[in-house]
């Protein structure tokens, strides 16, 4: 099940606003114009501030729900604050705390939003408000659906909120694949890191992907993996720094797909970062994930 809503791409930002925010919608229409329609469905509730602050500063929190947080928050966050805002983030966790509940019933469920992984404790980060692996785990663990999850991060950019968040637990693993000369300049260790040098090309990456995941699950044996599928990797991302072509995007996610699959672990996974001015040709790096799912004949039978 792919969980959308119209409000992941309404929020009036400035003009020239650096983040794409229309490809959420565009996404959502040419899987939902695809024979995959059927699969696509609106989160049915908001995640509670009490999910929130099982990994958020409550102070915090509250300020960004009513709307108390400085101009330096603001600043950092990267986006204007407005109720607009607030809805969308509460409704966009749902959708990822909906997905995880799917993919343990059902094998996979995807969120057409999130991987919000630079959401610190008490600030937010890179367009990241609240961290939603992170809360999702947290919530899982809590309502003791899962004991240990491991959140897969093949964002570009290193999962340094996500880091810090969880880096006193045990049961929520973290595992980044990323580029070490890239955003955040600090980047806090994870349970795993694997930092690969700019212009890193297919064969390399995909063989760390594949290597990396193949480590964490069998290290930490995993009830759930929260996948954060970042199309930022791709080359011609503006944010990015890798040299891996669309091909490879793909052959990646169908590694992690394949691989949940073969050992019966569900997974969940969220879009992630993705910055080019061309938004649909971001879009064709982003469905490079859902063909990876959908076209896969040893998966969809």
């Amino acid at each position: 099940m792919l969980y959308y809503h119209p409000i992941y791409s309404e929020l009036n930002l400035p003009e020239k606003h650096r983040f794409p925010i229309n490809k959420y919608k565009k996404l959502y229409q040419r899987i939902n114009a695809s024979k995959f329609a059927k699969f696509i469905k609106e989160p049915e509730q908001k995640i509670t501030a009490d999910a929130l602050q099982l990994c958020h500063d409550s102070n915090y929190v509250d300020a960004f729900l009513n709307g108390t947080l400085s101009e330096k928050a603001i600043k950092k966050m990267g986006f204007p604050w407005s109720e607009q805002l607030v809805q969308r983030t509460l409704i966009s966790l749902g959708g990822g705390l909906a997905a995880a509940k799917y993919a343990l019933e059902y094998g996979f469920g995807a969120n057409l939003s999130g991987g919000y992984h630079h959401a610190h404790r008490d600030f937010g980060s890179g367009f990241c408000i609240f961290n939603d692996w992170a809360v999702v785990a947290a919530t899982l663990i809590a309502h003791q659906q899962v004991e240990r999850v491991l959140i897969f991060d093949c964002d570009v950019h290193q999962g340094d909120g996500t880091a810090t968040i969880v880096a006193d637990r045990d049961d929520i693993i973290t595992c980044s694949i990323h580029c070490e000369s890239n955003f955040p300049r600090v980047k806090p260790q994870s349970d795993l890191d694997f930092a690969l040098p700019v212009n890193t090309q297919d064969a390399q990456y995909v063989a760390t992907v594949r290597e990396a995941l193949q480590l964490a699950v069998r290290l930490y044996q995993p009830d759930i993996v929260l996948y954060n599928a970042g199309a930022d990797v791709y080359q011609g991302d503006e944010l990015g720094h890798f040299s891996v072509s669309k091909q490879g995007v793909r052959a990646r996610d169908s590694i992690v797909f394949e691989y949940a699959h073969h050992l019966n672990i569900p997974l969940a996974f969220a879009l992630g970062g993705g910055y080019q001015r061309d938004v649909d040709h971001l879009v064709d790096i982003h469905q490079q994930t859902f063909l990876a799912l959908f076209d896969n004949p040893a998966i969809m039978i």
